[in-house]
């Protein structure tokens, strides 16, 4: 919101020689008006900024200097000189391009003299520049020179010869440097950034600098230098080894080198042709070029070589205008070719990123040939051609990639292929949207699911060139479902950016069709009335990101479109003011104007509430019951897109008004929306103050008519500091003790905001308003005292807060506070509690950076503080102070250390050690380690505290490392047992090591021990029985206390090392005078967490070690000195050489998922530089899949178990990205065959590794459905992306499946099965998948069909999912007609149960893909369905007692239901079908022989009933409703009855009629049935009475009780006498008896019956009133009972509701029924629920405050209570 300040720019000075500044000196004249003065001065400035100045008047000069027509000696010096400079400077100097740009004007006279001068001064750098480093500065002269400087490239152009030469030489010279250094990656990276430059430099000699055409003199120097360049190159091209831009670069260079040294030019298309295709003919090219490409003429040629040359093909090469004829087009498509076969093969991601660019390159190369192409290049790539389908193949396959680089270039090329297509068909002229291909393309597309993020950017290319209209003639509705889709967050962009593109399209058509204005109409009803839908009715996170994404772009495009929203949106603001739950039209409302105003389409929130919306409504908003509506109508008030916008009063009283109800929000993401739109006023302020300052200091006395002079500037000035200080009153006001950590997060960020844009005023800058003015003692006082807190982040924001107050607030005058306050610090540090060492740290640096130490400490600083200017004064203070406090902890730590060695019960009771390092941390992070000045007093306190460090660790590290470190106390104090100890000291060894699989353990009890020994390993044993704390009281020691004081040791250690090696300056030597850490105390540290991280077993310890050893190992990586640098390869090599060995006698941990080690390892990877080759990471993955893969060695459990613990790490680390992903296949290889391992580790790794596979394969999990979309990949991008995975599981799912199911009978489980079907089963199909891949899908359908004939029940399920996404959409209906053919007649004698169930499973799940898909309403559709109806009712002897398997009975009738729904359409045309093909008679023949109407026989549970009765149910309900609906009030022939279904003995029969009638009756109850009730259901209150007395289920008897809620009580309640044999007031005592006894469900539900019935009683006759009073004593009681905070939220929920509905009658009754102890009872339940915990039930009990409210006997206006 603020100005920011623009960042200076640094410029640094040129200088001259001393003989050329001797030279300037003798030549300057007196006057100093000649050329030599003029470089004299400008040399002698230190300024580089004032520099230039001078260099712009040196042409001025000359020009005046050419009118006299002479060149003297002084100007040739000068000219001369200058060229020194112009060399000297470096290449991103300002200076060197200003110099350049100011001798390109140079007068023509002066020409050949400066030309002769700079060539002169080039030729002497290159042939005195031998130094190997040195050769990039002249490397960059070069380049500079050719780049828009014509001096320069005469120069060049005149040391052709020398330039390449010397090229030549330094790129040898460097890449043979870089060969030997292998290893020293810091000194790699500086050298092959220097080999790129070169190369670059290279390239561009041969396109800027016009002296080639001698190059047929194969025997010139040149010539020479040029082959050599083209061998260099060559080199460079195929060595894996280089960085992939140098690769790259090369293979530009090496195609531009042969575009110009190949003679004759037309044969060069067909040369690089055979270069890309390997077959080249070594006897028909020149013997230079073989000699020079001799690697790329072989058929060997790398995958990355073939690839980058594809790239120098389509850059360097002139496609425009098809000048390289029919040889070209052939090139052209061979390059495709190539390019396809290497997308098949590569799948290293930068290769990936590198082979996407240069698609779209050959796209674009493409165009450029097809627009003067022959007419069968046109007929090659033409929509319908092979290439644009293999182009359309990878777009699809490529358009969900993670990369979203690569996902932006498939749609470049997604739009290249339609102007391709476009370039086709231009001669024949034919409308584009009605080309077949397009048309095609179109349909294919709105097919697919709206969850592809592909779709929206293709749909939004086709837009751009057919236009809107066509695509809404398909799809009418699409506006609407692109919003739909608005719900989630990873789609949004696309779906916005789709909208966008078509709603700009649809207005510019729309506009240019339209004679008048009524355009708009049509254009607000396709594009803003859908948005208005949804602003008012979608979900909390749609209509979020609707306002964020959609609603700014809709407006920019068409501002007018804002009243038309306000005016519809006022007119149903009344009605639909919100929930706590729905925004309501007024929300929709704030946000639009939110919107409109923060992008600037209103001038200010006063106009918006003078002409759109009045202020009443803007205060509804503050103190709206959903927070979005608040936080939109809060940034209504904040935002504008002028920064210096004044703040009108009316705004600061409503910000008054919103922070005095909104402090205390319970959501983080509202919290922070809150402080930051409050922040963006505070700047509004600020910037706004500024301009009133002016105003008021330029005392002009005219006015003029505009916002900022409508009242004196003085005056807004002073509203601006009352408001400020009222906003810190209640800010502070909100501080209280007690309160809570809302209140005070938001309280303390908001003042922290305001401590930072109110400023302390510096020199002439006024500020409006100082926080330090408000703050008294009272105030200081109270934040400090928030830094007690047990929030960490109030103690950040408390802190931040007092370290921004001004340092002469603070002064302690009193050395006796002062003393206590540094002694609190020091009690808290060594507290039990771990949120106390937090407040100690923060006290302790609040005294540190306050200069407030107490005076008593200053001995602990040798010597006296260095003397400093004034600049650095406060620095040192700071360093010494922190000194003296280190110095202290340590003295503390040191003495606790010897203490704990002694007895660590002792110290896990009285003085936890972590909480003194975790001060020293915390101090040592303020401090600003990179420029200390008292660094002799600092080396002996960092060598001190690493071994304090190493001393504490090492007394913890027992307990971390013992087998189970969770429930143990390592020494017993009491003296009788104290013959347990060695016993106890024994079991805490290891036990889990590498010989853990090899050989049992065994405990032997030890009976006796050496007194001396335990003594000598113990030597101090406390005999007494108790601990002592500190105040000398008696306390307990648990193994908890234990755990956590030794782990939270080892957290601090670890983050403490972690830190000195991340912030401490280093010493190369040890007698080196800088830096505080000797390389050998780096690599104990190293040591220190390697010991730990392999040794611990405690995740709580290894975690946090690995945090600290992370820091180390980037801090190693970045390190000049090469013994550091090498550690981490080391390290590594060293820890899988121990895994690799498998010794008995290694300490390494075999459980625990092998404990510290995948993280040791994975830091090690992790901090290796990506800009590298990873050569350590692809190294380490070979090894471990290697490992971690099947063998026959039974020594190799150990080791595999380790190798995919760590596979697991390293596939989890986010930061290794896509690097990882070539090694997806082969982990996933080695997940899938070590499940079928002997040993459970192996298996319960290999399953714990293939559970973070599919994580990193489909992403992260989104949503509670398991085969969520989201999660899924077609099957054709899971294949392209894995092609090593398609065999394999081919392979392995044929084994599965012939181990299924025997002939002999014998069944075999194999284990893999699970894994197998569950990657398959997350794939799914696309109408974009193609049909000629070489990956087909339909090798796997045979094969997972056989998996459906499983003995396991869920393989069988799990078979059936994963076989739709292998069998195409059209394919579908002929494949279930295949399945059902294979099911038994009933005449079949010998049939197995489980392979009829996998059959009948398969067939419902295709058909239920089929239903969902496109085709539905389709008549297609209709026929392939119908021809499935009569093949599966061939087989209906499966659903009826024929059949005694009740499983396959009940999926059987589930396709029976599927079927029905599917075509049973609302409309009569498809009526007729289901009766036509007698469906539905034979499902109520299947009805009526069913157990439904007969009973059951069984008196046993049987395999399958309930999901039998399930099923059955489902079915009846259907045919029910069916009969129902066509026969109306006649419903003679309904196979069964909702009587008979709801008196059945079953209660899944129960449970799934009464979910039906309550589906009718609520949507009738709600107004959302389009008829109200079925005529079926009319009068049925008194059946639901009997049942509701007779019901003993639960859930059955809560879903009566609320269908009888949804009923209206006058049509039941008259009836319970006769139905039940109850009066009204007995049924009520019935209800409320229910409600006191049953379980809280039901308890909610009769409640709210309760007092339905109890609120129709109110509202009628006196007689029923009177009648129900002497009830309501226990009613009230009911209520009472039923908020307690005890109970389940439903119940508290139900009493929320009640209190709602019945407030009319009991709470704001004029006429009180109630007694007034009854009612403020009633009204305390109510203020109860609004303190309630959970966020839904304070929401339910505020909208009985708002029911209260709205009563106007209570208020007259919402406005009068907040007055």
């Amino acid at each position: 919101m603020g100005v920011k300040k623009k960042k200076e720019t640094q410029v640094t000075s040129l200088t001259v020689c001393h003989q050329d500044l001797e030279t300037l000196r003798s030549l300057a004249d007196v006057e100093g008006k000649n050329l030599a003065s003029l470089l004299l001065h400008c040399v002698q400035l230190t300024d580089g900024v004032s520099q230039i100045h001078y260099v712009k008047q040196i042409v001025p000069l000359l020009e005046k200097a050419n009118r006299n027509g002479k060149c003297d000696p002084t100007i040739r010096s000068c000219l001369d000189i200058l060229a020194g400079i112009y060399l000297s400077l470096k290449l991103k100097n300002p200076l060197k391009k200003v110099l350049a740009s100011s001798l390109n004007d140079l007068p023509e006279f002066f020409l050949t003299e400066a030309t002769q001068s700079f060539t002169s001064r080039l030729q002497e750098e290159l042939n005195t520049t031998t130094d190997l480093y040195s050769y990039r500065k002249v490397i960059d002269n070069i380049s500079s020179c050719m780049e828009n400087f014509d001096l320069g490239r005469s120069s060049v152009n005149n040391l052709l010869e020398n330039v390449l030469h010397y090229l030549q030489k330094s790129l040898i010279e460097i890449s043979e440097e870089n060969r030997k250094l292998a290893g020293n990656h810091i000194i790699q990276t500086q050298l092959m950034n220097d080999l790129l430059v070169g190369i670059r430099v290279s390239v561009m000699l041969i396109q800027k600098v016009q002296g080639f055409q001698r190059l047929h003199l194969k025997s010139s120097p040149t010539w020479q230098s040029m082959c050599g360049l083209l061998s260099i190159f060559t080199k460079f091209l195929s060595d894996d080894d280089l960085l992939q831009t140098i690769q790259s670069t090369s293979g530009l260079a090496v195609i531009l080198f042969i575009k110009t040294m190949f003679h004759p030019p037309g044969k060069i298309p067909d040369l690089i042709s055979s270069l890309l295709l390997r077959s080249v003919d070594h006897t028909s090219i020149p013997e230079w070029l073989l000699n020079c490409c001799r690697r790329l003429c072989c058929t060997d040629v790398s995958q990355s070589a073939l690839l980058f040359l594809c790239q120098g093909t389509l850059t360097m090469l002139d496609w425009q205008d098809g000048r390289m004829g029919p040889s070209g087009e052939a090139l052209l498509l061979d390059t495709v070719r190539v390019l396809f076969t290497l997308s098949s093969q590569i799948k290293e991601s930068t290769l990936e990123m590198f082979l996407s660019r240069i698609l779209a390159s050959w796209t674009n190369s493409a165009i450029q040939v097809l627009e003067s192409s022959s007419p069968n290049l046109k007929d090659r790539l033409n929509g319908n051609s092979d290439v644009v389908r293999r182009l359309l193949e990878y777009v699809y396959t490529h358009w969900e990639h993670p990369l979203d680089a690569l996902r932006h270039q498939t749609k470049i090329i997604f739009r290249n292929i339609l102007q391709m297509h476009q370039l086709t068909l231009e001669e024949s002229g034919s409308d584009l949207a009605a080309d077949g291909f397009i048309f095609q393309l179109t349909e294919s597309l709105l097919r697919l699911e709206w969850h592809s993020k592909g779709k929206y950017t293709c749909l939004g290319c086709l837009v751009d060139y057919i236009g809107i209209e066509h695509i809404l003639a398909l799809a009418k509705t699409i506006p609407s479902q692109i919003l739909e889709m608005m719900g989630d967050q990873s789609l949004v962009p696309y779906a916005s950016d789709l909208l966008e593109t078509m709603f700009k399209n649809h207005k510019s058509c729309l506009k240019s069709q339209a004679v008048d204005s009524t355009w708009i109409d049509k254009w607000h009803e396709t594009w803003v009335s859908p948005l208005l839908f949804i602003l008012c009715e979608g979900n909390l996170d749609q209509k979020s990101y609707v306002i964020d994404y959609y609603l700014p772009k809709l407006l920019n495009c068409n501002p007018e479109s804002l009243s038309y929203m306000v005016k519809i949106l006022q007119t149903s603001a009344d009605a639909k003011t919100g929930s706590y739950d729905s925004r309501g039209a007024l929300g929709a409302l704030m946000a639009c104007l939110r919107t409109a105003r923060a992008h600037g389409h209103l001038q200010s929130a006063t106009d918006a509430w003078r002409d759109l919306v009045s202020s009443a409504r803007i205060k509804q908003g503050l103190i709206h019951q959903h927070c979005q509506v608040r936080i939109d109508t809060l940034g209504l008030l904040c935002e504008s897109n002028r920064s210096t916008e004044i703040v009108s009063t009316e705004e600061m009283e409503c910000i008054q008004f919103f922070i005095t109800y909104n402090l205390n929000s319970q959501s983080p993401g509202v919290r922070q929306q809150i402080c930051s739109l409050l922040k963006k006023l505070f700047c509004r302020i600020q910037e706004s103050s500024q301009v009133l300052y002016k105003l008021e200091q330029s005392k002009s006395k005219h006015e003029p008519e505009s916002e900022l002079t409508r009242q004196h500037p003085s005056v807004s000035l002073q509203q601006y500091k009352n408001f400020m200080s009222s906003i810190c009153n209640s800010l502070f006001e909100a501080l209280f003790p007690g309160s809570s950590y809302p209140t005070r997060f938001s309280a303390l960020t908001i003042l922290g905001s305001i401590a930072e844009v109110f400023p302390v005023p510096e020199g002439r800058v006024q500020t409006v308003y100082q926080l330090s003015h408000d703050i008294d003692v009272g105030r200081f006082q109270t934040l400090m005292e928030c830094l007690t807190g047990t929030f960490e982040e109030v103690k950040i924001l408390a802190f931040d807060l007092l370290m921004k107050l001004p340092k002469t607030f603070v002064q302690f005058q009193d050395s006796e506070k002062l003393q206590g306050l540094f002694q609190a610090a020091l009690e808290l540090s060594t507290s039990t509690k771990p949120y106390d060492c937090v407040t100690a740290s923060y006290l302790l640096n609040f005294l540190i950076w306050q200069n407030a130490l107490p005076s008593s400490l200053s001995a602990y600083l040798k010597t006296q503080r260095v003397a400093c200017g004034d600049g650095d004064k406060s620095a040192a203070l700071v360093e010494s102070n922190t000194l003296i406090v280190i110095k202290c902890l340590l003295e503390n730590l040191e003495e606790e250390v010897s203490r704990a060695e002694n007895s660590l019960l002792q110290a896990a009771a009285s003085f936890p050690m972590y909480g003194r390092v975790h001060c020293i941390t915390g101090a040592l992070r303020k401090l600003a380690l990179n420029s200390l000045q008292l660094v002799s007093e600092w080396r002996p306190v960092v060598e001190k505290l690493l071994v304090t460090s190493y001393r504490l660790s090492a007394v913890v590290s027992p307990v971390i490392q013992s087998s189970s470190p969770e429930g143990l106390i390592p020494m017993d104090t009491d003296a009788e047992s104290a013959s347990r100890l060695q016993t106890i000291l024994n079991e805490i060894q290891p036990r889990d090591t590498n010989d853990y699989f090899n050989q049992a353990k065994i405990l032997k009890e030890c009976d006796s021990f050496d007194l001396e020994d335990l003594s000598a390993s113990v030597p101090n044993i406390d005999t007494s029985a108790e601990i002592k704390g500190k105040e000398g009281k008696t306390c307990d020691v648990t193994a908890q206390m234990v755990l956590v004081c030794c782990w939270r040791s080892m957290k601090e250690v670890a983050l403490l090392l972690g830190s000195l090696c991340q912030l401490l300056p280093m010493r190369s030597v040890p007698e080196s005078p800088d830096g505080l850490l000797t390389v050998e105390q780096v690599k104990e540290i190293g040591d220190y967490f390697k010991q730990y991280l392999l040794q611990s077993r405690h995740r709580g310890a290894f975690e946090l070690a690995y945090t600290g050893f992370v820091k180390l190992t980037e801090i190693l990586n970045r390190c000049p000195n090469l013994s550091l640098q090498k550690l981490p390869e080391e390290w590594l090599w060293n820890v899988l050489e121990e895994i690799r060995c498998s010794d008995p006698s290694s300490k390494l941990c075999a459980t625990r998922r092998s404990a510290g080690i995948p993280f040791y390892i994975q830091a090690l990877l992790a901090s290796e530089p990506k800009k590298g080759k990873m050569d350590l990471l692809k190294i380490t993955m070979k090894e471990l899949i290697s490992l971690a893969g099947p063998t026959d060695d039974s020594q190799s459990t150990v080791p595999k178990v380790h190798a995919l613990n760590i596979l697991r790490a390293l596939f989890r680390d986010t930061r290794l990205g896509e690097i990882i992903i070539p090694y997806v296949a082969d982990g996933a290889k080695a997940a899938i065959l070590g499940f079928t391992s002997p040993v459970w580790a192996v298996r319960n790794s290999s399953t714990l590794l293939f559970s973070t596979l599919i994580t990193r394969i489909f992403g992260v999990k989104r949503g509670k459905d398991e085969l969520s979309k989201k999660n899924r990949m077609t099957g054709s991008e899971f294949f392209s992306r894995f092609p090593e995975l398609y065999p394999f599981l081919l392979k392995q799912l044929e084994t599965v499946a012939n181990t299924v199911d025997s002939d002999t009978g014998e069944r075999n489980h194999h284990p893999s099965m699970f894994l197998l079907l569950l990657v398959l089963g997350r794939l799914y199909p696309s109408p974009m998948d193609g049909t000629c891949s070489a990956l087909s899908m339909a090798p796997f359908i045979p094969f997972i069909m056989r998996c459906g004939c499983s003995p396991v029940y869920r393989s069988r399920e799990m078979a059936a999912r994963a076989l739709v996404p292998f069998v195409m959409m059209d394919e579908i209906p002929d494949t279930i007609r295949t399945l059902l053919a294979k099911l038994p007649d009933c005449t079949d004698q010998c049939f197995r149960q489980n392979h009829i169930h996998g059959t009948l499973l398969q067939v419902f799940h295709l058909l239920q893909a089929f239903s969902d898909s496109k085709y539905r309403m389709n008549t297609y559709f209709q026929q392939e369905l119908a021809d499935v109806a009569v093949c599966t009712k061939a087989k209906v002897w499966l659903a009826k007692r024929q059949n005694p398997c009740l499983v396959t009975r009940a999926v059987y009738i589930d396709i029976l239901f599927l079927l029905t729904c599917c075509l049973d359409k609302p409309s009569k045309d498809n009526r007729p079908v289901l009766e036509h093909l007698g469906l539905w008679e034979e499902v109520r023949r299947i009805i009526l022989g069913s157990e439904l109407i007969t009973g059951f026989p069984y008196t046993f549970t049987v395999p399958g009933l309930p999901q039998y009765l399930q099923s059955l149910t489902k079915l009846a309900i259907a045919a029910v409703w069916a009969v129902a609906a066509q026969a109306g009030e006649q419903a003679r022939d309904v196979p069964i009855s909702f009587s008979q279904l709801l008196e059945s003995s079953f209660p899944e029969v129960r449970l799934l009629t009464l979910e039906a009638l309550l589906e009718r009756f609520s949507a009738a109850a709600s107004g959302l049935g389009e008829k109200g009730l079925p005529p079926l259901l009319w009068n049925t209150g008194g059946t639901f009475l009997m049942l509701a007395v007779k019901e003993n289920h639960p859930e059955c008897l809560c879903k009566i009780l609320k269908i009888l809620h949804c009923m209206d009580p006058s049509e039941w309640l008259p009836q319970t006498e006769r139905c039940v044999h109850l009066t009204p007031k007995e049924f009520l005592i019935w209800t409320m008896d229910i409600a006191s006894s049953e379980r809280s469900e039901i308890q909610s539900e009769a409640l709210r019956l309760a007092s339905k019935v109890i609120a129709h009683h109110m509202q009628t006759c006196e007689e029923t009133r009177d009648l129900v009073a002497p009830n309501l004593k226990q009613w009230v009681q009911l209520v009472l009972s039923s908020c307690g905070d005890h109970l389940p939220t439903e119940c508290r929920l139900a009493a929320a509701e009640v209190l709602t509905s019945t407030a009319p009658f009991f709470l704001t009754n004029p006429h009180p029924i109630l007694g007034l102890q009854d009612t403020l009872a009633l009204w305390k339940r109510v203020l109860t629920l609004l303190q309630s915990e959970e966020q839904v039930i304070r929401d339910a009990a505020t909208e009985t405050v708002m029911t209260a409210m709205s009563q106007e006997n209570t208020c007259q206006s919402t406005g009068s209570v907040f007055r």
